[in-house]
């Protein structure tokens, strides 16, 4: 936490929580806002890269936050070495207002969530946009093939595990299905023998 507190914590942060009477944040963790490499342990990597969305904030230079949505396949998020993030970028809407704020300043914020066990991670971190990535670097991201329109490369600097409240479980149409696989089998299984007891 302390890592995430230097960088989040500001002294109108602490003001505010001591008015509140709240304790839930250290205020003797106010840093410079800089943070250093934050080296990703096995549940933070595996949180990460079994993900098949994130909520990237960046910041514009007229100081305006500025959220979007990624996403892709399971897994499209990869881990570079033991600070390093980062995955290929899919054409959308060409607006280019998180890559482009990312050119500029690369601070950025993200939140994952595996909404089935209300799961959440929260990261800062420093990100590069690549608009023509190397081959080396798709390959490192397991590139498809498919067309791309660059790469984001993220140093994480600070990680946080939110507390599960309030986050409603949702389900893909892939998790309901891995669910009810055994349901599906087991109707199969009693249709034929009801068929069967029919024709005799």
């Amino acid at each position: 936490m302390s890592e995430y507190s230097d960088i989040a914590i500001t002294p109108a942060i602490i003001e505010l929580q001591q008015r509140k009477g709240s304790n839930v944040l250290p205020a003797d963790h106010t840093g410079d806002g800089r943070g250093e490499p934050h080296v990703l342990d096995t549940s933070e990597l595996s949180m990460i890269t079994t993900r098949d969305s994130l909520y990237l904030a960046s910041v514009s230079e007229t100081g305006w936050p500025y959220v979007q949505h990624r996403g892709g396949q399971v897994g499209f998020i990869k881990a570079l070495d033991e600070h390093t993030i980062g995955w290929t970028e899919r054409n959308g809407n060409r607006q280019y207002l998180g890559t482009g704020n990312i050119t500029a300043n690369g601070r950025v914020a993200a939140i994952l969530v595996d909404y089935p066990t209300q799961t959440r991670l929260k990261l800062y971190g420093t990100a590069t946009y690549h608009p023509d990535p190397s081959p080396e670097l798709l390959a490192r991201l397991d590139d498809d093939g498919s067309r791309n329109d660059g790469a984001i490369v993220v140093e994480v600097l600070a990680t946080n595990w939110n507390c599960p409240k309030y986050i409603t479980p949702r389900f893909t149409e892939a998790q309901i299905r891995q669910k009810t696989r055994h349901l599906e089998e087991r109707i199969v299984e009693l249709e034929t023998e009801l068929a069967a007891a029919i024709s005799r």
